[in-house]
């Protein structure tokens, strides 16, 4: 992808700007297919702060300490540092935006990172856009190939639409859903899914289990970490199918501030 972002003489009485569907990309990959017996992955809503300083010092500490394979951010403005922080982990990445901040000429959303390069990706708007930005939210669906094997990781980072009423929200689902309903490969899924009310929540449990896909436990100690809203079910979540998580991985990480969403972390084993 080329650095230089065209927004230079952009004069608009929006801050947000939407944009279509597309995905970006940096092909800074070391890899070109996923040869261990597992996968380690980072979720995490950086909540815009990935141009901090405390934001890089973070995440080089996560890096260091977890070594993941697989990192899903929501909420990541594309800019140069980043791109930097990443390249430097030798890892590639996909980004879907799904608005442009005019003020600090930027694209804002959702970027899967890896060492090994997807064979395809593809990003998914919803029609609906939030009131408060006028913008919509957009999920990333990735696919990766397993070395010594036909088969293929599908990887799904998700940010969901918020602010808005119910079919709304289950109107993403479906869209998702109806993108993921006939495959059948192993399947991650994760994101800030804006679970804030039991009603919400279970429309995703429902989504969830018609995909087959199974919720990563977390204990009692670690899910008390996780952001909510006013006693509601975790705004975070991580999904599998066709892997197995190894015993005590599943961790939130909550000794890092420089965003209001703690970083999820675990471990799953492919099913061989």
């Amino acid at each position: 992808m080329d650095n230089q972002f065209p927004f230079s003489g952009l004069i608009s009485p929006n801050r947000f700007i939407p944009v279509q569907e597309t995905v970006l990309s940096q092909d800074n990959f070391s890899d070109s297919a996923i040869a261990g017996k597992s996968i380690k992955i980072l979720n995490w809503n950086v909540a815009k702060n990935n141009n901090t300083s405390k934001w890089a010092n973070d995440f080089y500490h996560l890096v260091e300490r977890h070594q993941p394979d697989l990192i899903c951010f929501q909420e990541i403005e594309l800019n140069k540092n980043t791109q930097k922080i990443l390249a430097l982990e030798s890892m590639g990445w996909r980004f879907a935006p799904n608005f442009i901040d005019a003020y600090y000429q930027t694209y804002c959303g959702i970027l899967t990172a890896s060492k090994v390069q997807p064979v395809s990706s593809r990003a998914i708007l919803t029609p609906e856009f939030e009131p408060l930005t006028n913008t919509p939210k957009v999920s990333l669906v990735a696919e990766y190939p397993l070395k010594k094997t036909e088969q293929t990781l599908l990887v799904v980072n998700t940010h969901a639409i918020n602010f808005v009423n119910l079919n709304k929200f289950k109107s993403q689902l479906q869209k998702l859903e109806s993108v993921l309903g006939d495959r059948r490969e192993p399947l991650i899924m994760c994101g800030d899914f804006n679970t804030w009310s039991q009603l919400r929540f279970d429309l995703l449990k429902l989504m969830a289990k018609r995909l087959h896909l199974i919720s990563v436990h977390f204990s009692p100690e670690e899910q008390a970490k996780l952001k909510t809203f006013l006693g509601s079910p975790p705004l975070d979540h991580i999904f599998y199918r066709g892997l197995t998580p190894k015993p005590q991985t599943a961790k939130v990480l909550d000794k890092l501030y420089s965003s209001d969403h703690k970083p999820m972390v675990v471990e799953l084993a492919l099913v061989v």
